[in-house]
């Protein structure tokens, strides 16, 4: 006895998504696992930063540099410059830009290696301390005397070796509200630790214009000559400097945040496409002239072919 099949209609018979409800799971399962580890590692990146605030010792809190581009110093401040004499911080900002240096003589590591990255750079640069431009070092330490100030003068007068360069390289020291002052304006911020007897402070030297406003800053205890170069020659206004560093202004800026002069693209398109024009203009010319005097070679000679070829015909 044959038992009867029951055939189901199509549309009647029951969808198998089982497949389709396993994938939906596992793309589910994947998302919530990539947002758990993502939660995870932002928390761990957020807890280390908060440790690594936390764990920094608090003398370095209030240590660092404030850059104040463009903002003046206070030329009117009074220091005494290494052989004692009172000075106006003006004075040496009249005709020409100025580097600057926050340094105290007697730092047992930092503050001498900023000034030997200095006379190392300055050794490569053209332009001489005193001609050019001009050098001023002024501690930060209000305990220091001219004494001190003379006894760190020489030995960098002597590596520099450029004539002239003791009228042009300058070291001050002066009183805490002079220091104030001058340390404000530029941003640099230090603190005195009583247990290390010295000066807790960053690395940096500074350019500034004639008129004492603060144009570049340079971070560390290294400097390219090519950057300080450019800083001289774009702090002066065009007043030193030759037109290969008006070209190399075209195509490098200053970067603030990173403390240099890095290649700006745009100008450096510019001054290709310039180029291109200029010696494809000159191309053209060049062939234009060569042409024009090819003719007239040709009309010459065919000038002089026709008054011989009558006299060839008579004789």
């Amino acid at each position: 006895m044959m038992r009867a099949l029951a055939v189901i209609p199509r549309a009647e018979r029951p969808r198998n998504l089982s497949g389709f409800s396993d994938r939906s799971r596992s793309f589910a399962s994947l998302r919530m696992t990539i947002n758990a580890v993502l939660s995870l590692l932002l928390g761990c990146v957020a807890s280390t930063n908060v440790l690594a605030a936390d764990n920094r010792p608090p003398m370095l809190k209030d240590v660092g540099i404030e850059q104040r581009l463009g903002k003046p110093l206070p030329l009117d401040a009074i220091f005494q410059d290494e052989m004692g004499r009172p000075v106006r911080l003006g004075q040496y900002f009249q005709t020409r830009p100025v580097i600057l240096v926050l340094a105290y003589y007697n730092c047992p590591m930092l503050c001498t290696q900023v000034l030997n990255g200095l006379v190392s750079a300055a050794k490569v640069l053209s332009f001489d301390a005193g001609k050019e431009f001009e050098i001023v070092v002024a501690s930060f330490d209000p305990r220091e005397r001219p004494a001190d100030a003379r006894a760190k003068k020489a030995p960098y007068l002597a590596e520099y070796g450029r004539p002239g360069a003791s009228a042009g390289w300058h070291f001050l020291t002066g009183s805490l509200g002079s220091i104030e002052r001058i340390t404000q304006a530029v941003g640099f911020q230090y603190r005195y630790d009583d247990s290390q007897g010295q000066f807790a402070h960053a690395s940096a030297i500074y350019v500034a214009t004639p008129d004492g406003r603060l144009s570049r800053y340079f971070y560390g205890i290294e400097y390219a000559p090519r950057d300080l170069r450019l800083a001289l020659v774009e702090s002066s206004g065009g007043g030193i400097g030759s037109p290969v560093d008006q070209i190399l202004l075209y195509c490098y800026h200053y970067d603030p945040k990173a403390g240099k002069y890095s290649a700006a693209v745009m100008g450096i398109v510019r001054l290709g496409g310039a180029a291109a024009v200029l010696i494809l203009s000159t191309f053209l010319v060049l062939m234009w002239r060569r042409d024009k005097r090819r003719d007239a070679i040709k009309l010459a000679e065919a000038l002089r072919s026709r008054s011989v070829s009558p006299t060839r015909k008579a004789i």
